[in-house]
């Protein structure tokens, strides 16, 4: 039986099961409602006998979503007895059940005024009713957040940073659940395996190896802070004076396979998916250390560098070793862009895009301040001045060749 005692004024604890009513209010829905679906064994995860932890929360979310979603009970459980609806680990929603803030009880114990941590919180991308179901973690990220703005941290500063964080997480958590789902939920459901081999399995996975990817992380993090530390003393000795604030330098390229939309209706879509997934690889495996994969977008993927030359040398060179079809294009150009949000913005950018958008397969298509920070061991054949789509002035644009120079 579900503890049917009300809620009482306090809040539980991290760490602290839940009894039904309280479970039931955490959830959305009606005590009664929650004692009928453990009766007809919907929330598995739930020991009637320890209270309401995290996993069984959770899942019984995920229910309450299903239903207002339009599934029925019958269509529940039987996904839910074929194992297509598997539980969570404690470890991976541990904070379902520790004290809850509102909006204004966290900004009474951050230190934040309210109207900044709904800015923080539309920031990082977290759903719009987190603001009024905060945990004891979420108010400890905002005194975080509170420390760096009292240090002279710029506010602007610090939401373009967290939504890069958001951003960054997010697809980190997306694909972990994704791939898990792919390489392990679909195959088991696929060999017909019961759906308490497949709780048992997906179980060992969240609780045992998921947990592992958060040092991995903060690992990586470190690792890449300190390439970007360096790139960054790099950037200020030989940055231009007079530059505005918010810009930076860089060159930017623009690659992509030329004929894709042809090859996934030749191939299907899983083996053209593969294609792009060695051609991304292939890409970041062989750039220069200064230059980056700022993002893909499909079959094409945005290259930021400070170093100009040692760009068109990867391009050329990426191009030279490239003898299987789809060959890729390339477009380069560089200037001074807008830095936010961890993205590049700006004019230089798009016609960045718009050159890499006239190159042909094969090629490597360059502007006039690309062939001026060129090294002499290569050669340009001028196209021409030609019109861009979106750009009122021709540009001038040159196809680079390996086999020149001195």
């Amino acid at each position: 039986m579900i503890d049917e005692e009300p809620a009482a004024d306090r809040q539980p604890q991290a760490g602290e099961r839940l009894s039904g009513a309280e479970a039931a209010e955490r959830i959305g829905i009606s005590p009664s409602t929650l004692r009928r679906w453990v009766a007809l064994g919907l929330v598995p995860t739930h020991d009637p006998s320890k209270g309401w932890g995290p996993s069984a929360i959770a899942h019984a979310r995920s229910l309450m979503k299903l239903r207002e979603r339009g599934y029925s009970i019958e269509q529940l459980q039987e996904a839910i007895d074929e194992g297509r609806i598997v539980g969570y680990a404690d470890e991976l929603v541990g904070e379902t059940v520790g004290e809850r803030f509102t909006l204004k009880e966290a900004a009474k114990v951050s230190g934040m005024k309210a109207e900044v941590i709904e800015e923080l919180i539309a920031a990082i991308g977290l759903p719009s009713g987190a603001i009024d179901d905060l945990g004891s973690e979420d108010i400890a990220m905002f005194k975080h957040f509170a420390t760096a703005v009292n240090s002279g941290y710029p506010r602007d500063a610090l939401l373009q940073t967290v939504r890069v964080y958001g951003q960054a997480v997010s697809k980190i958590a997306d694909a972990e659940v994704r791939l898990v789902h792919l390489h392990v939920h679909e195959p088991l459901l696929r060999k017909g395996v019961s759906s308490e081999r497949i709780a048992e399995q997906m179980g060992t996975i969240t609780e045992e190896l998921l947990p592992l990817f958060s040092p991995v992380i903060d690992h990586l993090h470190r690792r890449f802070l300190n390439h970007f530390v360096e790139q960054d003393i790099v950037g200020h000795m030989e940055a231009e004076p007079g530059s505005e604030i918010g810009q930076v330098r860089v060159a930017v390229a623009f690659a992509d396979l030329a004929g894709y939309t042809q090859l996934t209706e030749e191939v299907g879509d899983e083996e053209a998916a593969g294609i792009v997934e060695r051609f991304v690889a292939n890409v970041n495996q062989s750039l220069p250390d200064e230059a980056r994969i700022l993002k893909t977008i499909g079959d094409e993927v945005m290259i930021v560098s400070p170093d100009a030359a040692s760009l068109i040398d990867w391009a050329v060179g990426f191009q030279v070793l490239s003898n299987e079809r789809p060959l890729p294009r390339i477009g380069i150009h560089c200037g001074n862009v807008v830095f936010r949000d961890g993205d590049y913005f700006g004019r230089e950018v798009n016609l960045a895009a718009r050159v890499a958008a006239r190159a042909a397969a094969g090629e490597v298509l360059v502007t006039w301040p690309m062939v001026e920070m060129a090294g002499k061991h290569l050669a340009f054949e001028r196209i021409g001045e030609v019109k861009l789509k979106g750009f009122s002035h021709a540009t001038e644009l040159f196809l680079t060749d390996s086999a020149g120079g001195e």
